[in-house]
C-alpha cells in the first residue's frame, strides 16, 4: 500500500514538468526524481524492518502480559486484605474487631463493680475455594479454645439458596443475626442471646438460606452443643423469613417472623432466660428455666419490622417463648423492644437484601453522628412481678468506616427485687 502511493505521488511529479522544457532538461529532472524515488523506497524499507520488530516485541510483550494475568493473583486491601487467585477458584480474606469496654454504675440495690474490658476481640478467615464457602472466626475474648468460636462453617450456593453447616447463629431473632460491629447500641435487647436464648447464640448444625430481592427465607437444624459444651441429645430447629415491600436507595420497610424450637434431652444443660437490665457486667435476673433432666421443650416465636428512611431508623421485635416445666404447668415469657436512631449530620442505614438485615451507615470523610434510644422489657406471664425492663439512650460517633465510639446510658427496673441500676458505658470499637 505504502509502495503505491509513493510510486503515484512521484509518477504525478514527473508528468508535473512542463513540456517547454528542453529534452536535455526533462532527462536530467526525471532522472534526479529516479534518485529520489530510489533513496525513498530505501528509506520506506527500513521502516518496514523496524516496524515488523516492534510488532513482534509488542506481540510479546502482550504474551507476557496476559501470562501474568493468567497466573498472578490479584491482592486487594480496600477496608482489609484480600487475595484471589488468577483463575478465581480461591478467595482468602483476613480481618477482624476489636470492642474495648467501660462501665460505671448508678448503684441502687443490685452490688455492682464498674470495669472495663475487651468486649470482643475477634480474628476473621474467610474466603472461599473450588466453590465451596469457608470462615472461621476466634474471639480471644471469650477464650483461646473452643471457648472462643464463633462462626466456622463451610457454605455452598444450591438450589437457589445457601447450605451452612458448622458453627453458626440460628435463624431467629433480627437483632441476634444483625453483626456486633452494627448493632445500634452497645448489648443486644432481650429478644436475642442476650435474654430470651441466653449463652444459646452460635449452635452446631445444619442451615439453608434463599434471598430474592426483597424476601429471604431461613431454616436451621442444630444440635444443643455449643463449640465448648459437653456432649448431648438435645436438637432444635428455628427458622426465619422477611420481606421488604419498599426498599430503594434511601428508604426501606421490612417486615418479618421467625419461630424456634429446642427439644432438651439426655445430657442437655438447664436454658434459661436471663436478663442484665443495667447492662453488661450489671445486675440480673431469671425470668424462667427449663431443665435439661426434664427433657422439656423450649419453643418460641417472634414478629419484627424495620424501617431506614434517609437518616431515621426504627426497629422493632415481639418474642413470645414456653419454657417447659417438669412439674406444674408451663410458663410462658414475652418480651418487645423498641428502638431507633436519628443520623444528626446526614446519612443512611442501608439494608441487606440478602440475610434481611441493617447495617452500619456509610461514613464520610466528616464522620457520622447517631443519636439512638431503645426500650427493651421481657416478662414471665405465669409468674406474678416477674419482669425486669430498661430504656438506653447513646451517641455514636463513626469516624471512618473502621472506627466507631459508642456512649450508652442504661438505666435498669427490675419488679422482682426493686433494683433500679443505672449505667454509664463506653466502647472503642475498630473492624476491618
Amino acid at each position: 500500500m505504502r509502495h503505491s502511493i509513493l510510486a503515484t505521488s512521484l509518477a504525478l511529479a514527473v508528468a508535473s514538468v512542463t513540456f517547454s522544457a528542453s529534452a536535455q532538461d526533462r532527462d536530467a529532472e526525471v532522472a534526479a526524481l529516479r534518485a529520489q524515488l530510489a533513496e525513498l523506497q530505501a528509506k520506506v524499507d527500513a521502516l518496514e524492518v523496524r516496524t515488523d520488530a516492534q510488532s513482534d516485541i509488542n506481540i510479546g510483550t502482550q504474551e507476557s502480559l496476559d501470562k501474568i494475568a493468567t497466573t498472578t493473583p490479584v491482592v486487594e486491601t480496600k477496608g482489609g486484605l484480600k487475595v484471589t487467585s488468577a483463575d478465581k477458584k480461591f478467595e482468602f480474606s483476613a480481618g477482624g474487631r476489636i470492642h474495648f469496654d467501660a462501665y460505671a454504675f448508678d448503684r441502687d440495690i443490685a452490688d455492682t463493680t464498674g470495669t472495663s474490658e475487651f468486649r470482643r476481640a475477634r480474628v476473621t478467615l474467610q474466603g472461599k475455594a473450588y466453590g465451596w464457602e469457608y470462615k472461621f472466626e476466634q474471639d480471644f475474648a471469650a477464650g483461646t479454645g473452643l471457648d472462643g468460636f464463633r462462626d466456622v462453617y463451610i457454605a455452598k450456593s444450591a438450589l437457589g439458596g445457601k447450605f451452612t453447616v458448622g458453627h453458626f447463629k440460628p435463624y431467629r431473632s433480627m437483632e441476634e443475626l444483625t453483626s456486633s460491629n452494627e448493632i445500634l447500641t452497645m448489648e443486644r435487647p432481650f429478644s436475642s442471646a442476650t435474654g430470651l436464648f441466653s449463652g444459646r447464640q452460635f449452635q452446631q448444625g445444619v442451615g439453608y438460606l434463599r434471598a430474592d430481592g426483597n424476601y429471604t427465607a431461613g431454616l436451621s437444624v442444630f444440635n444443643l452443643r455449643s463449640a465448648s459444651g459437653s456432649r448431648n441429645e438435645g436438637f432444635g430447629a428455628a427458622g426465619r423469613v422477611t420481606y421488604a415491600p419498599i426498599n430503594t436507595e434511601d428508604s426501606t420497610l421490612h417486615f418479618g417472623g421467625w419461630a424456634s424450637q429446642e427439644n432438651l434431652n439426655k445430657g442437655s444443660a438447664d436454658f434459661s432466660a436471663v436478663a442484665n437490665y443495667a447492662g453488661r457486667r450489671g445486675p440480673a435476673q431469671t425470668i424462667a428455666t427449663t431443665t435439661g433432666a426434664s427433657g422439656n421443650q423450649v419453643t418460641a416465636y417472634g414478629i419484627e419490622a424495620a424501617g431506614s428512611f434517609g437518616p431515621l431508623f426504627f426497629q422493632g421485635e415481639y418474642a413470645n417463648a414456653t419454657f417447659g416445666q417438669p412439674i406444674g404447668p408451663d410458663q410462658d415469657v414475652a418480651t418487645w423492644y423498641v428502638q431507633g436512631s436519628w443520623l444528626l449530620n446526614g446519612g443512611h442505614k442501608a439494608y441487606k437484601p440478602g440475610n434481611g438485615i441493617f447495617a452500619s451507615p456509610k461514613v464520610t470523610d466528616r464522620g457520622l453522628w447517631e443519636l439512638v434510644a431503645r426500650y427493651d422489657t421481657i416478662e414471665n406471664k405465669d409468674i406474678a412481678n416477674r419482669d425486669v425492663s430498661s430504656w438506653i439512650l447513646g451517641m455514636n460517633y463513626y469516624v471512618n468506616p473502621n472506627l466507631r465510639f459508642m456512649f450508652n446510658y442504661t438505666k435498669g427496673d427490675n419488679t422482682v427485687t426493686g433494683d433500679e441500676t443505672g449505667q454509664y458505658a463506653l466502647r472503642t470499637q475498630f473492624s476491618f
